[in-house]
């Protein structure tokens, strides 16, 4: 068997797929460094350029079996190359899609939490591992249209606060507004002077997609978006934190065994509480995010507001900007303090529970952050 019969051997096994989908995502996971980074943004915006031309593409000359040599013969090089290279539009397209739901699920993940701002987080998971399976329906304009809103609509959300250096509700706007521009200037690519397509299509695969962008819009509103390009990367409660030079030390209990121990998870009441955070921002962002604390006297009770302190933070530093609050007799119960930004959205969660009573004869560590 030559070499070239063994690779195609091995590319046709079941499995491969299932391979190349994890190499992928793997490698995504540890290349894709920061979110402000120009070389992966860059990239990011050619895939999507790359994209939308294929949607186009895709559009006005389907996906048929490439014409007979004769047929060929009578058409310009470019456009009997593109003739042969249109049954394997669909495959492009699935690469491109995978490169783009891959990138944005790692960068989401930094942002999203167990709370209501991992809606989209998960909605961008399951586009990504559905991706795997759409290779046969991805000449379905519908379908391309679709996801290439939600594609451009992920890409605007945190590319535009990190370009701007502004991160608020008129420039998430803005980008919903660029996503619906993008998207139509596609649509009218694809039926503009095409006889073979009729106005009513245009409509029918037009509203699904604007649809999409208005229901992810809600979503912001209800607080379901990850706060890109914002990102906790570091936060616990303490029992001192003082500044060592440019950098914080961290005073926190643990017993022999709490080997992986690096903050404090339950607290006296009669002692003084910190609550140390560090909040990555991209290099141009200022912003003010707002650490919130809340309080119940037990499980079977609501968590009730109990401070929110507002603090402004710079972005470029790779390891987050650091901060801390402090308070003092607080009452038994369950505390936790969100991190919040301007327009509520939880960057973060750092929980702990008061408890009256003695010392639980833990030693006292500490180390620098």
């Amino acid at each position: 068997m030559s070499p070239l019969a063994k690779v195609q051997s091995i590319l046709s096994k079941p499995y491969m797929p299932a391979v190349f989908f994890l190499s992928g995502v793997t490698y995504d996971t540890l290349t894709l460094t920061r979110i402000d980074r120009l070389q992966d943004n860059l990239l990011l915006l050619i895939y999507l350029l790359l994209l939308g031309v294929l949607i186009v593409l895709t559009g006005r000359l389907g996906i048929q079996p490439s014409p007979d040599r004769e047929q060929l013969t009578s058409l310009s090089p470019f456009t009997s190359w593109m003739l042969r290279m249109r049954p394997y539009f669909p495959m492009a397209v699935q690469f491109l899609l995978g490169g783009l739901f891959s990138a944005y699920a790692v960068f989401y993940s930094r942002s999203a939490t167990l709370t209501s701002t991992g809606i989209f987080f998960a909605l961008l998971v399951v586009l990504l591992v559905g991706n795997e399976f759409l290779r046969d329906r991805l000449s379905n304009l519908r379908l391309l249209v679709s996801l290439y809103a939600v594609v451009c609509f992920a890409f605007f959300t945190f590319f535009l606060p990190v370009m701007t250096g502004f991160m608020n509700t008129a420039i998430f706007l803005v980008g919903a507004g660029l996503s619906v521009a993008v998207t139509l200037r596609v649509v009218q690519l694809i039926y503009r002077n095409n006889p073979d397509r009729s106005k009513r299509e245009a409509i029918g695969v037009t509203v699904p997609a604007f649809a999409l962008i208005g229901l992810l819009v809600g979503f912001y509103f209800l607080n379901w978006i990850p706060p890109v390009p914002l990102a906790l990367k570091f936060g616990g409660i303490y029992h001192e934190v003082k500044k060592a030079g440019d950098q914080f030390e961290l005073t926190f209990e643990k017993k022999w065994y709490q080997v992986w121990k690096r903050s404090d998870d339950t607290f006296l009441a009669n002692e003084p509480i910190y609550c140390f955070t560090a909040v990555f921002a991209p290099v141009a962002l200022n912003t003010t995010v707002y650490p919130h604390w809340y309080f119940r006297p037990n499980s079977s009770k609501p968590f009730t507001h109990a401070d929110k302190i507002p603090i402004k933070i710079s972005g470029g530093r790779e390891g987050g900007y650091r901060t801390y609050t402090f308070k003092q007799r607080l009452d038994p119960g369950e505390w936790r303090v969100d991190v919040e930004t301007e327009d509520g959205r939880i960057i973060g969660r750092v929980s702990v529970v008061v408890a009256e009573g003695e010392g639980t004869g833990a030693t006292s560590r500490s180390f620098l952050y």
